[in-house]
């Protein structure tokens, strides 16, 4: 009895998870079919799911209408940019907050991740006015400042708390021995936290080339990344849906790819470390 009712209990979390994991995939593959459709048989209703005429038209039109190289190009500095110099903040900061706390550094990470909880119009005309004062319109240096201002308080909070689980014993040993603080930090503490601090790297790149907001309002054409790439296919004629989607594919292709590539070492710094 105890046997069959963990089989069947496995079971059913086997089912549900893969209902939870089809339904969160579906409109993805649904955008990937779209974007090989004309345009009669994406509008065509009732929809067809597989059995159309698939064509490579909505791919070559979309190359020959933008510059995809140019923007991919742009969300790769725009994405890594800011997540090396997130890093750069982020590990001296967690690494203080974690062996050296004081009675101020709970409220200091509760004031850090309050920041996200502001919607980002709020603070748009100011940061747009500091920007355009600044010379940073439509450039990769105002963009790299904006995604790093966003996204440091979740690689703060992150590296943290993977900081906390690494016994200060070995820190302090390091120290007896004639260890600074830089040597402390990249000899010892990064190898030791290495499945935290790519997990956060990964989640921050993430973050980064997904970003519309920022993108659609800070830049135009010299610095803008794929997803103001995408939004461009929305006009007042209407929306093109099979053109549409396919620029949204050509766009999320290359970070769905370093996501299941690096899917592994994601989970892996989520589960034993970053996120309990």
């Amino acid at each position: 009895m105890v046997r069959s009712a963990s089989g069947v209990r496995k079971c059913t979390i086997t089912v549900i998870a893969w209902l939870v994991g089809t339904t969160i995939f579906f409109p993805v593959l649904w955008m990937v079919l779209t974007s090989f459709k004309s345009e009669i048989d994406a509008f065509s209703s009732p929809p067809v799911f597989l059995f159309f005429d698939w064509t490579l038209e909505n791919y070559v039109a979309v190359q020959e209408r933008s510059d995809y190289a140019r923007h991919a190009l742009n969300s790769v500095v725009i994405s890594f940019g800011s997540t090396l110099l997130s890093l750069m903040v982020a590990i001296p900061a967690a690494w203080s907050m974690a062996f050296s706390p004081t009675r101020r550094t709970r409220g200091i990470l509760l004031w850090m991740l309050s920041t996200k909880m502001l919607p980002p119009v709020g603070v748009l005309v100011p940061i747009y006015l500091l920007s355009r004062n600044l010379g940073l319109l439509d450039t990769h240096l105002g963009l790299l400042t904006v995604m790093l201002l966003s996204n440091l308080p979740i690689m703060v909070w992150m590296l943290f708390s993977y900081f906390k689980d690494i016994p200060k014993d070995i820190l302090e040993a390091a120290r007896m021995d004639g260890a600074t603080i830089g040597r402390e930090i990249v000899y010892i503490l990064a190898p030791m936290a290495l499945p935290g601090i790519a997990s956060a790297v990964l989640l921050n790149v993430i973050l980064a080339w997904n970003e519309a907001f920022w993108s659609l309002n800070l830049a135009s054409s010299k610095a803008a990344p794929l997803t103001a790439f995408i939004a461009s296919y929305s006009s007042p004629e209407g929306l093109f849906w099979a053109k549409l989607s396919a620029a949204s594919t050509m766009a999320v292709a290359p970070i769905l790819m370093l996501g299941w590539f690096c899917q592994r070492h994601l989970v892996r710094g989520l589960t034993f470390g970053a996120v309990k």
